[in-house]
């Protein structure tokens, strides 16, 4: 399934993979590539209704992740 943002690329792993870290990486990446305040709300506000995995999960759903 493609990311809802392709052309947002973050890389994770090799990172601090606490939660807090995952969003702001993810948060950062969306920023760069030019995504809207609204947009990156949609993802923390979604990524923060769940636990770790669902947190993941949206990364995923959200961007490219590697």
């Amino acid at each position: 399934m493609e990311p809802k943002y392709p052309q947002v690329k973050v890389q994770l792993t090799g990172q601090d993979g606490n939660a807090f870290m995952v969003m702001g990486l993810v948060s950062k990446g969306m920023r760069r590539a030019g995504c809207t305040s609204e947009q990156i709300k949609e993802f923390t506000n979604e990524a923060r209704s769940g636990d770790y995995d669902h947190l993941l999960q949206t990364a995923m759903k959200f961007v490219e992740v590697s």
